[in-house]
């Protein structure tokens, strides 16, 4: 029986499907979940490293934009606890016990050891479906982990060029009337 479910998200449409679908199996099966957001240079919206090999040819330039990456990065910051702190409360709400947690790191790593510290049961997480060279070179946080946790995983996957589950629902019941 689950007891502990860390969940991995992002500010996607996919956080918020890997969260319902989180809270549906905490629900049914008492568990407690731990959300987990990642900061991580490579999510989607993170503010992008100032450039600092021109420093010495353009002095005004290195204050000036790491006050911009500084703004810009507590602004994700703050972003991604407002997220935790929505889930949270939903999943209090809907009385399943849950906390949060951020943190800065590689998320595939960071995913594997917050479980082992938490004792997860099970690890629900998104995978964006990336492919090619686009994996190769960026890679796949959902393949790391599926590969380097001592945990179940399960992994919320839905076609990319739908916005929501609902729109799937949708589309699966129209196509079922035109059969």
């Amino acid at each position: 029986m689950l007891k502990k479910i860390l969940v991995a998200l992002d500010r996607s449409e996919m956080g918020q499907e890997v969260f319902t679908q989180a809270l549906s199996l905490a629900k049914v099966m008492s568990a407690e979940l731990l959300l987990l957001h990642v900061l991580s240079p490579e999510e989607d919206g993170s503010p992008y490293i100032p450039m600092l090999y021109n420093v010495d040819y353009y002095p005004g330039l290195s204050g000036q934009s790491l006050d911009l990456y500084q703004k810009q990065w507590d602004s994700f910051k703050d972003e991604g606890v407002r997220m935790l702190q929505s889930f949270c409360a939903q999943a209090n709400l809907a009385d399943v016990k849950a906390e949060f947690s951020q943190i800065l790191g590689n998320p595939g790593n960071t995913i594997c050891k917050l479980a082992t510290q938490w004792n997860a049961d099970l690890i629900v997480m998104g995978h964006r479906g990336r492919s090619g060279l686009a994996e190769f070179f960026l890679g796949s946080v959902s393949n790391y982990v599926l590969h380097h946790a001592n945990y179940s995983v399960y992994i919320v996957h839905y076609p990319r060029n739908l916005t929501s589950p609902e729109k799937t629902v949708e589309k699966a019941a129209e196509n079922a009337s035109v059969s």
